[in-house]
């Protein structure tokens, strides 16, 4: 069973710091692609940022240059470190990720339970 377990959400001021750490557990043989979304109320939920195994990353036009996606593949763990946080990066944010859990088995899309972030004064 592959579990993704988000953590380090919480309650921020304006112009704060947070990093979101993604761990995965269980039984697999790879992680693929790993990425953030994010769902704030009232909204559909939005791709945030995306890193490739190789460690490539792509990120919403709204958090370039705020955001740092990385990643640890020998601890199976995904980060985010969000920098000049915004009222507007309110959200719960989950982790997401392609995981292949035997050599010759085809992989699958996994997700977290999500973790809030909440931005205020």
């Amino acid at each position: 069973q592959v579990q993704l377990v988000e953590s380090g959400g919480g309650l921020v001021q304006p112009g704060g710091s947070l990093r979101l750490s993604c761990a995965a557990s269980g039984s697999f043989f790879n992680i693929y692609d790993m990425r953030w979304h994010r769902q704030a109320p009232g909204k559909q939920r939005e791709l945030v940022a995306v890193i490739t195994s190789g460690g490539s990353t792509n990120y919403a036009d709204s958090v370039k240059g705020r955001f740092t996606i990385s990643r640890d593949n020998a601890k199976n763990t995904m980060y985010l470190q969000m920098n000049s946080l915004k009222p507007e990066d309110t959200a719960v944010y989950y982790c997401n990720a392609d995981i292949r859990q035997r050599l010759m088995a085809p992989s699958y899309n996994y997700w977290g339970q999500g973790t809030q972030v909440t931005v205020s004064s």
